[in-house]
């Protein structure tokens, strides 16, 4: 039984990014890069040291796309559990990140069991922490464990 769309806000911040070309050359464009993310989330979503893989496509030395995974495991509003997003964005000549993302449909686990939902975020350039916005559900009853008493 579907549930009732909740909308969330918070900040997240990038603990680690390591970035490496993968071809054809740190000079060329468009190039093919790989990075290997850890963000923090507070606020709504609280998950420490996620998981987050990106590949970026630079069309000029400073704008271009990517696309990317993203493990979450902590809470979402006080729910225990762990879920996936699929990301995609772009950047500009300033450095300012649009991205959307989505939860992988079934990637919900624990008390996020059958999670659905949709986010977004925008990154300036030099910004330590950035406000994300998420729209979601959680499937009436799932993933709750209820205790019953005796009659």
């Amino acid at each position: 039984m579907p549930g009732t769309t909740s909308t969330t806000t918070g900040h997240f911040t990038f603990a680690d990014w390591q970035e490496r070309v993968i071809g054809p050359g740190e000079d060329a464009n468009p190039r093919l890069s790989h990075a290997s993310v850890r963000n923090t989330f507070t606020g709504g979503i609280e998950a420490a040291g996620t998981t987050c893989e990106y590949a970026i496509v630079y069309v000029t030395a400073k704008t271009g796309s990517f696309s990317g995974m993203e493990l979450l495991t902590g809470r979402v509003e006080g729910r225990e559990g762990s879920f996936a997003v699929e990301e995609r964005g772009f950047f500009g000549e300033d450095g300012t990140v649009h991205c959307t993302f989505e939860v992988v449909p079934g990637s919900g686990s624990g008390e996020l069991t059958g999670l659905t939902g949709k986010g977004d975020f925008t990154a300036r350039h030099g910004e330590q922490e950035v406000a994300y916005r998420f729209a979601y559900e959680v499937e009436q009853g799932a993933g709750r464990t209820e205790l019953r008493g005796s009659a």
